[in-house]
């Protein structure tokens, strides 16, 4: 987690999966990244699972994320 101005800021790269493949969820101000790669024969082939603590002064509310074209997905929440 990084301090970027008013906001906390966690980035992962998770390029190998496809943007349907990714889950990210919140809760009491930790946040899960999840996500699966599954070959057409339906085993999973490759996983990617991080959790961190937002720091305790996070907006909850504010907590949003976005994937880049090259595939870093950037999770971003204000500051109270």
């Amino acid at each position: 987690v990084r301090a970027q101005g008013d906001t906390y800021q966690v980035v992962a790269d998770v390029s190998q999966f496809e943007p349907p493949d990714i889950v990210v969820t919140t809760s009491n101000c930790h946040v899960a990244i999840q996500a699966e790669k599954v070959a057409e024969d339906g085993t999973v082939c490759d996983t990617f699972t991080h959790k961190c603590q937002l720091p305790e002064d996070t907006d909850p509310l504010s907590v949003s994320c976005t994937l880049t074209e090259a595939g870093t997905l950037v999770i971003t929440a204000r500051r109270r």
